[in-house]
């Protein structure tokens, strides 16, 4: 196999497993908050492992970038917190779509760190999702459980947008293990102290779902992920990314019999097709 088609096949493998970690928060019977800190804390020893396998460096190069990733990490916890308890409410396939909103809300935050500007092109995009997650929302009013997961996926989507600006202008200069192996030791520390089941109270199956979702559906996608762009270009990495909500939602169906509405379907569309224009503007400039 070429090595091109080894990566596109990692790619792949990585976004699918991506799309799959959104059914641990229906399978997994605890709070979003004990999901995340237990999930980063088997991602942690996994990815330590996997870069001593490697042979690779532990440490970080400069002082300043133990800062970075403790800030790193206090934003990916609190968006795993806010993007399994957005699930959880809303339902998998709704709250993937909420989430999704990040590559639009990466583009109105990316000013903030580069002279870029906002287009007009933009507006349009943002008004394509604003008017897909009009289309989810089934009543203006926070008591319902699914319009208050849909506001917390949106959070989740604009933490996720948040640390990656921030990764990749003051972390670009690591590995994908190797900045993942830090921001999941801050998180899962940043929110140990708040855990509802303790882990000896942890039901048996619950600890290899835990595990599972760790172990395959964290710390090796994100390794296939990042070797992936040796071979392939950011346009295409990001484009396949976008194929995330339909792998998380076929998933849903097949695995846990979640249907979607005819309005959901062309909420999810809308703001799926605004994602994948924005991830193609963005990375077509940089590829």
């Amino acid at each position: 196999m070429r090595p091109q088609q080894s990566a596109l096949l990692s790619l792949h493998s990585a976004v699918l497993l991506f799309g799959g970690t959104a059914l641990f928060s229906k399978l997994i019977s605890l709070s979003a908050l004990d999901i995340t800190v237990y999930r980063t804390a088997v991602a942690f020893v996994v990815l330590l492992l996997l870069l001593k396998i490697q042979r690779q460096p532990i440490k970080l190069i400069h002082k300043k970038d133990y800062l970075t990733a403790l800030v790193l990490g206090v934003i990916v916890g609190l968006h795993w917190v806010t993007y399994f308890a957005g699930m959880q409410m809303a339902g998998i396939a709704v709250g993937i779509i909420a989430f999704f909103t990040y590559p639009v809300i990466t583009v109105f935050l990316e000013p903030l760190f580069t002279r870029s500007r906002v287009q007009i092109k933009d507006f349009i995009s943002a008004s394509a999702v604003l008017f897909g997650i009009y289309l989810l929302v089934p009543e203006a009013n926070l008591g319902n459980q699914v319009t208050l997961g849909i506001i917390t996926g949106v959070f989740s989507g604009a933490f996720f947008a948040l640390r990656n600006l921030l990764q990749k202008r003051f972390f670009s200069h690591y590995s994908g293990p190797h900045t993942m192996l830090y921001q999941t030791l801050v998180a899962c520390l940043m929110l140990l102290a708040f855990v509802e089941v303790p882990i000896q109270q942890v039901s048996t199956e619950n600890l290899w779902l835990i595990l599972l979702a760790g172990a395959i559906f964290t710390a090796i996608p994100h390794a296939l992920f990042a070797s992936s762009l040796r071979y392939l270009s950011a346009t295409t990495a990001g484009l396949i990314s976008c194929l995330q909500p339909l792998y998380g939602t076929l998933l849903a169906y097949i695995l846990l019999h979640e249907t979607l509405t005819l309005t959901t379907l062309l909420g999810g569309l809308l703001v799926v097709s605004a994602a994948c224009f924005e991830t193609w503007s963005i990375t077509r400039k940089k590829a």
